[in-house]
């Protein structure tokens, strides 16, 4: 779908144009945008952690394991670890056996001014209709499982 276009009605010799909807649209497609780039940060930083574990180093796991789930519909983001993964939840928050590691917890807390300038980033281009245009991507983002 693309940008929504403008709204012209006549009436009685006025012309009303809205921008209501194109606005709408805009606002919320910057808003998914600005999510995605924060879920690809955030992810890169968990697989660099995990990466250097030990027995890690030359694994692919944990590229399919550390994924991104950005919600259309519910208009929010979902970080996390795939289930039933050894280094998933028993490692995140720890069990009788498995000391706490919170790879996830640590990715989001490390990365809170990276978050807030990627947020202002996107957020500064509601002024400017050409470069929110520009930055919204029209393609559906899914977590990228098998990125290298």
């Amino acid at each position: 779908m693309g940008v929504p276009s403008v709204t012209k009605v006549t009436k009685d010799g006025v012309t009303f144009i809205s921008r209501v909807d194109r606005t709408n649209y805009l606002l919320s497609e910057l808003v998914r945008a600005a999510l995605r780039d924060v879920a690809k940060l955030v992810r890169k930083k968990q697989i660099k952690e995990v990466k250097a574990k030990k027995g890690m180093r030359k694994a692919k796991r944990p590229y399919r394991a550390f994924q991104y789930w950005l919600r259309k519909r519910e208009g929010d983001l979902v970080v996390g670890i795939k289930h039933k993964t050894w280094y998933g939840v028993e490692q995140e928050l720890g069990t009788n056996n498995q000391p706490e590691q919170k790879i996830l917890r640590r990715s989001v807390e490390e990365s809170i001014e990276d978050i807030i300038r990627i947020e202002a980033q996107y957020l500064s281009a509601i002024e400017d209709e050409l470069k929110a245009i520009e930055l919204v991507d029209e393609e559906e983002a899914i977590s990228p499982e098998d990125e290298e």
